[in-house]
């Protein structure tokens, strides 16, 4: 008798025995299933192809504002890799078709064609190919295999630009919190600064340096890359979800705090030179941020882990 278990028939990847057994991390995909895994990833794309060149490719808004939303380059690999990673773990679930997941899927499709002709607005478009997604992967690896799953692609939201009315609602405070963070630091450092609203007034000598604390100034559109960060290092740094909703929810005040701090050093720069607080410099100011802003979250899963070291794995 072979020493290599019979693969189920159901779906389900077979756990081999043996010296020559086969690894139950390495599922076998015969000819037939990536066939169809290559047909279908070729409908995907041919359908979703205007939105990813116009959030992607050249002149789309990824590529025209990095700054804003250059982080939508990276949230695909990030969720590439989550599934990489719990690879020997999802190749040991029992996989099978589930037909309410076509469903799901057509739905997203209407949703997309809708949110194109109908009512175009891109954001809901990617919400829709999301949609979309979520039944494909139900509809391929049923129920059982789809919660897992559920992390890598929900993180994709974060691939796709909000428009311009939605994250001003969302954000406009934090406009008025930078500029009053800042001149509260600005002042206890010894800097004679008036705020007017959002504008800040550094005072030198006889001289006064304007700094608008403008939409990017505030980093408004940083909050989204704090956000994607906070659940990326949630996700790949807790075992369990109280930790996960802590490091999630501290980044909000970690990007108020960061922005604060920008705004901050901004105006003492313009003491020495007013052009830099504009232009690249100012954009250089802000990306660098995200190092500390790193560095704080990976320190806020330290802190977490060592409330419960010797605790099992909870996922």
């Amino acid at each position: 008798m072979s020493s290599i278990a019979q693969m189920p028939k159901a779906g389900g990847v077979g756990v081999a025995t043996g010296s020559g057994a086969l690894s139950a991390s390495v599922p076998r995909l015969d000819s037939r299933a990536l066939l169809v895994a290559a047909l279908l990833a070729a409908v995907f794309l041919s359908l979703t192809f205007r939105f990813m060149l116009k959030q992607f490719g050249i002149g789309g808004f990824s590529w025209d504002k990095p700054e804003d939303w250059g982080h939508a380059y990276v949230v695909p690999l990030i969720s590439a890799w989550y599934v990489w990673r719990e690879r020997t773990a999802l190749a040991s679930l029992p996989r099978v078709v589930f037909w309410p997941g076509l469903g799901l899927m057509l739905l997203g499709i209407v949703s997309y064609v809708f949110f194109i002709s109908g009512y175009p607005i891109h954001m809901f478009q990617g919400a829709a190919i999301i949609l979309m997604l979520a039944g494909l992967l139900l509809l391929l690896f049923g129920p059982v295999v789809f919660p897992r799953l559920v992390f890598p692609l929900g993180f994709l939201f974060f691939a796709a630009t909000i428009s311009d009315q939605v994250m001003i609602r969302i954000t406009f405070g934090l406009k008025l919190l930078a500029s009053q963070g800042a001149f509260a630091v600005l002042n206890l450092l010894g800097v004679h600064t008036e705020r007017q609203g959002n504008i800040l007034i550094v005072h030198d000598g006889n001289e006064q340096h304007p700094l608008n604390v403008a939409d990017a100034c505030a980093g408004m559109r940083m909050v989204i890359a704090f956000i994607a960060l906070a659940f990326a290092v949630a996700f790949f740094q807790c075992r369990f979800w109280w930790q996960r909703v802590a490091v999630i929810f501290l980044a909000i005040p970690v990007a108020v705090l960061l922005n604060v701090a920008r705004v901050a050093v901004l105006g003492v720069l313009s003491l020495w030179d007013q052009d830099l607080t504009t232009g690249g410099a100012h954009m250089f100011i802000g990306t660098l941020l995200l190092v500390p802003a790193f560095l704080l979250f990976m320190g806020c899963v330290w802190v977490l882990k060592q409330l419960a070291p010797n605790e099992g794995r909870a996922s």
